[in-house]
């Protein structure tokens, strides 16, 4: 009769107090064992707990285990633990005063709830665990809450359930009284929610896990996220090789598969579990992980209480006006410090006008990719409204057959090289020629969700050398376009508004790069 509640609720006096998603629990007691105390009408169907872990931590000493049959309380010679409930209805309930004679007995009170409320004070954490699908959620913040405590008695309710007076006598008795739920589902008994539950709880102590890293490092833990896949010897196996489909975790660099490990973490709870990334706390993410969840489709912005949904999708007609804006907007923020205004306005005249832009949306050499949020959202900066453009980014293909090129197309610099095509065939190169985001969005990981997507855009195109130049002192540009994996390809002078400005000249085969993204 274990099952859940849709969410977990603030806990009210007397229930246990979840932790924020990120949250890193106070470790677990180390001095006396944590007591545990099962009350049940089928004591064999704990028998469970003598196995694996818990079995031997109980040989241990790290936990003191005790499983009790709730018969032994019944007084009438059929030894009944139930009754027809109040009102009518189909089933039976377990009856309140077999209850409490064992609750009473096992938490050591008298039945007056006045005095045992005397008698638990200064007595340690004691808290009675009611498994039932009414119940709040069992998270694993709830299984560290519960780690912490002295003892732990679970009281595994059959039939219809237990009579609600047992669970109110005990919380005016001043012992913590726990209705847990381990899923939206409903069972025959409290028995095998027990079972999970005491698991999961009795392994965040100390001393019985070996190595105390693994629960650090697994789902649901303080970071808040899923576990990446795991995978051990053979490395290939049945045609699945991993050397080929993540070649980071047989490098020897420990800094890079601890990135990527973190990256396919983030992916995975964004594929499976959306509903943990909202409640990530921005100021546990760095830059990396910001663009990992960026390229997963959400934003971090600064501000804002967690990750928003961001929406990278192709420019169409209707976004012609709102582009135009954005890119007038935006083109300044990359500008040298010694340009004018004049000079930057003159730049954007000649080269951001609404006759360019459209002619690369009707261009189909051009890529053109643009990106909103998907919901209203606050930042430092002010408020972003759903759907508004935030960002935006162009990739110009060279014409393969020595045409003419794409409106807006720069002169690729010399030191670009293109390699040949997978095939063995003749290569093809790009321009990235636009990466710009709205000043309100930075550091939210908009550009490089944008960047991922021309790269996979190129890459569907055939484009084996995607280039683009960046100021020569813009560091953070630099940072971030190698960490979308651009490496240096030397430089260029570049016209804006009529001062020549020197900037560096980065590439990458997209062929290569779209994988990794």
């Amino acid at each position: 009769m274990s099952a859940a509640a849709p969410s977990v609720a603030p806990a009210a006096s007397g229930s246990v107090a979840p932790l924020p998603a990120g949250s890193v629990a106070p470790a677990a007691p180390a001095g006396a064992p944590l007591r545990l105390d099962v009350i049940t009408i089928f004591p064999d169907y704990l028998r469970a707990l003598d196995l694996s872990l818990i079995g031997r931590a109980a040989g241990e000493g790290l936990i003191d285990l005790h499983v009790h049959d709730l018969r032994d309380w019944a007084r009438d010679r059929h030894r009944t633990v139930d009754d027809t409930p109040l009102g009518g209805g189909a089933g039976m309930v377990m009856k309140p005063d077999v209850w409490g004679e064992a609750l009473d007995e096992v938490l050591a009170l008298p039945a007056d709830a006045a005095a045992a409320r005397e008698s638990a004070a200064g007595r340690g954490r004691r808290v009675l665990v009611v498994p039932t699908p009414a119940g709040r959620v069992f998270t694993q913040r709830t299984a560290e809450d519960l780690a912490r405590a002295d003892h732990l008695v679970f009281a595994c309710g059959r039939y219809e359930g237990i009579d609600a007076r047992v669970a109110e006598h005990y919380r005016a008795a001043g012992i913590e009284v726990a209705e847990l739920s381990i899923g939206d589902y409903v069972l025959s008994g409290g028995e095998a929610a027990a079972l999970v539950m005491i698991e999961a709880i009795a392994r965040l102590r100390p001393g019985v896990l070996g190595n105390p890293d693994s629960v650090v490092e697994e789902s649901h833990g303080a970071s808040g996220l899923l576990e990446q896949e795991v995978y051990t010897r053979p490395v290939a196996w049945r045609g699945l090789d991993v050397s080929r489909a993540w070649p980071a975790l047989l490098s020897g660099d420990h800094a890079r598969v601890a990135r990527q490990r973190r990256d396919r973490a983030i992916a995975r709870t964004i594929a499976r579990r959306p509903d943990m990334i909202e409640l990530l706390r921005p100021d546990t993410l760095d830059a990396a992980d910001r663009a990992a969840l960026a390229r997963g489709g959400w934003a971090v912005l600064d501000g804002a209480a967690g990750p928003v949904e961001l929406v990278v999708r192709p420019a169409a007609e209707a976004d012609l006006a709102d582009l135009v804006d954005l890119a007038a907007r935006t083109f300044p923020d990359a500008c040298p410090p010694f340009l004018t205004a004049e000079q930057i306005a003159r730049h954007v005249a000649a080269h951001l006008t609404p006759g360019r832009f459209a002619d690369w949306l009707a261009d189909p050499r051009v890529v053109l990719t643009v990106a909103a949020l998907g919901r209203d959202a606050t930042t430092r900066g002010g408020r972003v409204a759903s759907g508004e453009l935030i960002g935006y980014s162009a990739v110009l293909i060279e014409p393969g057959d020595g045409g003419a090129p794409p409106p807006g197309l720069d002169p690729r610099p010399d030191g670009v090289t293109v390699p040949a095509a997978p095939d063995g065939g003749a290569g093809l190169a790009a321009e990235l020629s636009k990466v710009y985001v709205d000043a309100r969005l930075r550091g939210s990981g908009t550009a490089a969700a944008l960047l991922a997507q021309a790269v996979r855009a190129a890459a569907a195109a055939g484009v084996t050398a995607l280039w683009l130049g960046t100021y020569g002192a813009n560091r953070r540009a630099q940072r971030a376009y190698r960490r979308a994996g651009f490496a240096g390809a030397g430089s260029r002078t570049y016209d804006v508004g009529g001062r020549i400005c020197h900037d560096v000249v980065m590439a990458l085969n997209p062929q290569e790069a779209a994988g990794e993204h």
